[in-house]
């Protein structure tokens, strides 16, 4: 089973991006989309107007959490053999009840991607908002 990463989460979060499963790359890096063709930070970057792209992870963390918003993935764990979603097997689900005490602020959660998307209603039904 390959185990996901921590997630990007503080008390101040109030928007959440959730994806499916940390790439091969991300899970080497062990850093949310590592991969170099991966385009997330440069179009955050340009979204928070903040140079996400060239910063080190720790300092990328750093200016998401200044601006509340947090990372994450909707399975902790999985067997896949390559990066494409269509390949997980066995999932198991991260532990979103955790969010209560986590993030008590988090108003909106966005999927990135489809197979993230299908969290969307036990989101709604926590009373948060969501986009995909």
């Amino acid at each position: 089973m390959l185990q996901g990463l921590p997630p990007i989460l503080d008390a101040g979060v109030t928007a959440l991006i959730l994806g499916s499963f940390p790439s091969p790359a991300s899970l080497a890096a062990a850093h949310y989309y590592a991969h170099r063709q991966n385009q997330f930070w440069r179009l955050l970057g340009v979204l928070l107007e903040e140079p996400l792209p060239e910063v080190d992870y720790v300092e990328k963390q750093r200016l998401l959490l200044r601006h509340h918003i947090g990372v994450w993935d909707v399975y902790q764990q999985c067997l896949r053999q390559g990066a494409l979603d269509a390949a997980i097997q066995s999932p198991a689900a991260n532990d979103f009840l955790r969010l209560r005490n986590e993030a008590p602020g988090l108003r909106r959660v966005c999927f990135n991607g489809q197979t993230a998307g299908k969290f969307a209603g036990w989101f709604q039904q926590q009373g948060h908002r969501h986009s995909t």
